[in-house]
């Protein structure tokens, strides 16, 4: 047998390990998402951070606004329940654990997903892997490719809880006429950059040359977008412990903001809040990002290199500042973000 990559994604991760602990839950709509004094205030403006199937059936997605959901379950006999962080760690650190007890290779990518490597039956495997995640009470879809983004984006078709496989042979026979969104790491903003090309699906992006692609979306991006449109990846795996790629802090304002000086003011907070979380993983910040929602649900990102890398909140908060002085936001700003892109474990610090 020729090397796969599996990907194993658990499906409705947060709400299936709250499905553990309270199993008289099960087949009602359920909405993870804020903390519980949020939750218990009904005007609060949080988001839905995971939806169960059952919600999911009635119209609830992930990142849609809690009051929204709550108008759209209001008939359904549902449950909204704040995240628990350390919770879900010890539940995926499990389902990781024993993952990597079928002695094959195991990169970690998140709390819900997994790339696993094997040289032998991949169909055989991605079996194992689902009756040993069903062990624990929960269950995934696998993804098989001959890469990590075949893998990955198989994984789509697999949901819930199959199995499904990608790999050079029938990758545009699958893809070719969909929309360059079917992609991982395709967003609509970017689509309708593509779009402004006359790139409208998956195999017109892979006939793309890199160059004019990166005319319009960046001498890096650009190519990437090319590279996913052929369907290319890693067959490789960082075998290492799961560590974050970054960490980032955000709010939702009660009422929206207008007033710049006052988005200044609630961007240094979000920056002294990220850069205690990046003192806390005892790596550098290499880029800063900012993400700003508008009233009307226009969701905008911007980042830069922090040159040097570093651990300054006011560092961190001045390049924050610059992205939102260049963004402009020329609406009431609802949501406020701030993200820093961490340093490679191991690296030098600057």
């Amino acid at each position: 047998m020729s090397r796969r990559i599996l990907h194993a994604d658990l499906d409705q991760f947060l709400a299936a390990a709250e499905l553990l602990r309270r199993p008289e839950l099960a087949g009602r709509p359920i909405v993870v998402g804020g903390d519980a004094e949020q939750l218990g205030d009904p005007q609060a403006r949080t988001v839905v951070a995971t939806a169960s199937y059952e919600a999911r059936a009635l119209g609830v997605r992930s990142g849609m606004p809690t009051r929204l959901a709550r108008r759209r379950l209001e008939a359904a006999d549902a449950v909204f329940l704040p995240s628990d962080k350390e919770y879900y760690e010890q539940v995926s650190d499990e389902v990781m654990r024993l993952l990597r007890d079928l002695g094959e290779p195991v990169e970690v990518i998140g709390w819900d997903e997994a790339f696993v490597r094997t040289d032998g039956d991949p169909w055989d495997l991605a079996h194992r892997i689902r009756e040993t995640v069903a062990a624990t009470g929960l269950s995934c879809a696998v993804g098989i490719g001959d890469n990590t983004l075949r893998a990955k984006t198989a994984t789509g078709y697999a949901k819930p809880g199959g199995i499904h496989e990608l790999t050079a042979a029938n990758w545009f026979a699958t893809l070719g006429a969909d929309p360059p969104e079917a992609l991982p790491g395709v967003g609509r903003a970017t689509a309708k950059a593509l779009a402004e090309l006359g790139i409208t699906t998956v195999a017109g992006l892979a006939e793309s040359r890199p160059a004019d692609v990166a005319a319009r979306l960046g001498p890096n991006r650009g190519p990437y977008y090319v590279s996913l449109g052929r369907g290319m990846g890693r067959t490789e795996l960082d075998t290492g412990p799961w560590v974050p790629r970054s960490r980032s802090r955000e709010t939702t304002f009660p009422t929206d903001l207008t007033d710049r000086s006052a988005l200044h003011t609630e961007l240094r907070t979000l920056a002294r809040r990220v850069a205690a979380d990046v003192a806390a993983e005892d790596r550098d910040c290499v880029r800063v990002g900012i993400r700003v929602r508008t009233r009307s649900f226009r969701t905008t990102t911007r980042s830069r290199a922090l040159d040097p890398p570093g651990r300054s909140a006011c560092a961190i908060a001045a390049v924050a500042a610059e992205l939102l002085d260049e963004l402009d936001p020329d609406r009431p700003v609802r949501l406020l973000g701030v993200r820093a892109e961490l340093a490679e474990v191991g690296g030098s610090r600057a």
